[in-house]
């Protein structure tokens, strides 16, 4: 279930609620430059009176949708309003916390300023996490992952990575080895998912009908057996007993 908090940096006492003098609907995506993560527009922004001196509380019916494709797990913006003459007359905060790729979740906003909104800034607050949850997978599943040079499992993995540079390595028997680059930017606070497929198979792949999978390399196969190289040891099976075989690509043999 998506929960939200929206709140105030500055609480005040509200009275009824008066309409702002022409305020806009005002639409901004957040981050500012890029790919966009999150989508928030701002209805006109009420007057509820009440304020001390020169600041009033006003209330904005908001919306705000994810248009990326990861979750969003739990993040805090800052609300920054300005005048006509784009002065910063003041703030408030929004709290989002799971919000699903291209859903859309309503609330207010509430906040106090020392004028008429007519313009919106979105920016996360406080610093990033010092780490980011990423799920690793690989395909076949069962690879050992390396981070960074650091075994840390076999995959479906789940790793937390700090924001930079990364570098992530797969082996699996039967398997060509390999690297995948990953890089986390501020924008990935809210984590995310990498899979990986492996190279092709150094060995043939006999699959049978119990289900089982033996890697090795396939000798010969005649009208009622296969013979099968695993481990540099020679093994015969029924071919009644084999449902598939899969052959690895070699080299030609040299003449």
């Amino acid at each position: 279930m998506t929960r939200l908090c929206a709140g105030v940096l500055l609480l005040g006492l509200a009275s009824p609620w008066a309409l702002a003098k022409d305020s806009p609907v005002v639409s901004v995506s957040w981050p500012d430059s890029g790919q966009a993560v999150m989508r928030f527009t701002f209805s006109k922004f009420k007057d509820v009176g009440d304020g001390l001196g020169k600041e009033h509380t006003f209330i904005t019916d908001t919306t705000a949708q994810n248009v990326s494709e990861k979750t969003i797990g739990n993040l805090t913006f800052s609300v920054y309003v300005f005048d006509k003459s784009k002065a910063r007359i003041g703030d408030g905060l929004i709290t989002l916390t799971n919000v699903a790729p291209g859903e859309t979740v309503k609330f207010q906003v509430s906040l106090r300023a020392s004028g008429t909104p007519i313009s919106v800034t979105v920016a996360t607050l406080g610093r990033p996490s010092a780490s980011i949850s990423v799920t690793v997978n690989s395909i076949p599943q069962g690879a050992l992952l390396k981070v960074d040079g650091k075994e840390v499992g076999t995959t479906p993995k789940v790793v937390e990575v700090s924001i930079g540079k990364h570098m992530l390595e797969f082996t699996k028997d039967g398997f060509n080895p390999g690297n995948f680059p990953l890089e986390m930017t501020p924008h990935d606070a809210s984590g995310g998912s990498v899979s990986y497929e492996l190279g092709n198979a150094v060995h043939d792949t006999i699959e049978f009908r119990d289900g089982s999978v033996l890697s090795g390399d396939l000798i010969s196969i005649t009208g009622m057996q296969i013979e099968l190289r695993i481990a540099g040891n020679t093994q015969t099976f029924d071919r009644n007993q084999v449902k598939r075989i899969l052959l690895t690509e070699r080299d030609p043999v040299s003449k």
